[in-house]
């Protein structure tokens, strides 16, 4: 934890089902911004092989744990069996002023809400059709685990309450998306 205590009001908390287009969107944003923007996407730790469209590590499940015992995450969950973190280095780009995305999990919401009050939440969403189409494509999973994927999609999420949220759906052209998501993030370009 920091000394200076973090708000969380430049953090932006992305979340979505797997294959809602999350990484994309990151790597679109990236693309779009150049050197002269003060925003940091930060990468996800990661407990297996890091996807090439991910900005990620991979750690093993041992430094992972050793990881979250020294308190070098600020976030961290589990999720279909894997372990997620983000590391507490965002603190310091939040203290210096700059605008943090990081890519989270619907299910740890309230957690990373409670340690960043004034998180901006940006939740992505997809057509069940167009996101059993991308799960499928992505060919990380068997049927049933895509069937589970979508079951998982469909349900609601909890928003804690005073939880600023914007939904950003990306079942069209992911160019429309990112203006979207530029706008919400505030980097005009």
């Amino acid at each position: 934890m920091s000394a200076v205590p973090i708000d969380g009001s430049g953090l932006f908390y992305l979340m979505g089902p797997s294959g809602s287009g999350k990484d994309s969107l990151l790597q679109a944003l990236r693309q779009r911004l150049g050197t002269d923007h003060r925003i940091v996407v930060a990468h996800r730790y990661i407990t297996r092989a890091a996807d090439a469209n991910e900005a990620s590590v991979a750690l093993s499940v041992e430094e992972f744990r050793r990881r979250v015992a020294l308190g070098c995450l600020a976030l961290h969950w589990h999720s279909h069996g894997l372990h997620y973190g983000i590391g507490v280095e965002i603190e310091q780009w939040l203290a210096r002023g700059l605008k943090v995305i990081v890519n989270g999990s619907r299910e740890y919401l309230p957690e990373a809400l409670a340690r960043y009050p004034r998180l901006c939440a940006v939740h992505v969403r997809v057509s069940p059709q167009i996101l059993g189409e991308r799960l499928r494509r992505r060919g990380r999973e068997e049927e049933d685990a895509i069937a589970r994927r979508l079951e998982r999609a469909a349900r609601a999420f909890e928003v804690p309450a005073g939880c600023r949220l914007v939904e950003i759906d990306n079942s069209g052209a992911l160019e429309d998306s990112v203006e979207a998501f530029v706008e919400v993030v505030g980097a005009k370009v």
